[in-house]
């Protein structure tokens, strides 16, 4: 296989590689995206192995077991040639991600933009996305005490996000930081 050249800017983590499958090259992938059947439309991933570097591969089938993933690679053809890829992830180029919807933004993006709320106070920065089903939940680091501030992803308390300011705009609802 031959290294891609990426920039890493550009690229979406769509999943990990859990294990193996069979004995063909299949492997069994843990998605990190919202919807699980984007996997069906596609056809070309970029795999960074333990070392940073990437290989760009081509999806030669998916299948599915209990909503998880198992994706066929041209490149492989053989349990041996996967075996070391295990806990790898795998990346989308943006051109090739899932459109979204208004309102709707990549975790990428989100992470590292800086917290306001509507007083003015700046809170601190974003550093992750809880998915826990029933709304998203931002993970704040105060900037001061680098405590954890978890902020439900609800009108009433994310005001506006904005990548070109590269802020997001929250309301603190009575009780939330006690």
């Amino acid at each position: 296989m031959e290294e891609a050249k990426v920039n890493e800017e550009e690229l979406l983590r769509v999943g990990g590689i859990i294990t193996t499958h069979g004995i063909k090259g299949e492997v069994k992938v843990f998605p990190t995206t919202d919807d699980v059947t984007r996997f069906k439309d596609l056809k070309e991933v970029y795999l960074e192995d333990r070392h940073g570097r990437y290989y760009l591969l081509h999806v030669d089938g998916v299948k599915f077991f209990k909503e998880q993933p198992i994706l066929k690679f041209r490149e492989f053809n053989d349990i041996n040639e996967v075996e070391g890829y295990k806990k790898c992830d795998l990346y989308v180029d943006r051109k090739n991600a899932v459109p979204l919807e208004e309102g709707e933004y990549f975790i990428a993006d989100l992470i590292g933009l800086s917290v306001v709320s509507d007083d003015g106070a700046f809170h601190g920065t974003l550093t992750d996305v809880m998915q826990t089903g029933a709304n998203n939940v931002y993970v704040i680091e105060e900037e001061d005490t680098h405590r954890e501030l978890l902020l439900p992803v609800i009108p009433a308390c994310v005001l506006e996000v904005s990548l070109e300011k590269k802020r997001v705009l929250i309301h603190i609802l009575k009780g939330l930081l006690d």
